[in-house]
């Protein structure tokens, strides 16, 4: 059945979501404007409400698993894209952080040849010098000061 055919106390019973899904099947990619302007038309909503939810429409799209937002600035079922990413099996995975600790380990000889007598904890400085002219203040004495 056609989202379009639906009563309007059917569609009231949906969420702005299943309602997008249910579009996004029916006629394929669209941007955010055209899908929350036929939400709201399909509800007979009046244009304050798309002017002031279409930002929080927005937000719901992109939170939602879903949808997936395309290149072009259209939204359309995640299910009907697949993904650019490659899964890597655990024990080719352990290989490469094999080969990662190894190149480090070239790096850190490379570094060798300067002076190691120098050491981070030469830069950290544990006194309390600094400190030592701290006065606190509370808000009276602020107020006589100005």
């Amino acid at each position: 059945m056609s989202i379009e055919n639906l009563k309007k106390e059917d569609l009231e019973l949906l969420s702005y979501k299943d309602i997008t899904n249910m579009l996004l099947e029916e006629k394929g990619s669209m941007n955010t404007a055209d899908l929350f302007k036929k939400i709201t038309s399909l509800l007979e909503l009046p244009d304050s409400v798309y002017q002031n939810k279409i930002g929080d429409y927005y937000t719901t799209l992109t939170t939602d698993k879903r949808f997936l937002l395309l290149e072009d600035g259209n939204w359309d079922l995640r299910s009907r894209h697949t993904s650019d990413k490659v899964i890597i099996p655990n024990d080719q995975e352990d290989e490469e952080e094999d080969e990662d600790l190894d190149i480090k380990e070239d790096q850190e000889e490379d570094n060798s040849e300067y002076d190691d007598s120098v050491s981070d904890e030469d830069d950290f400085d544990d006194s309390d010098d600094d400190l030592k002219d701290l006065v606190v203040l509370d808000e009276e004495e602020l107020e006589l000061e100005e």
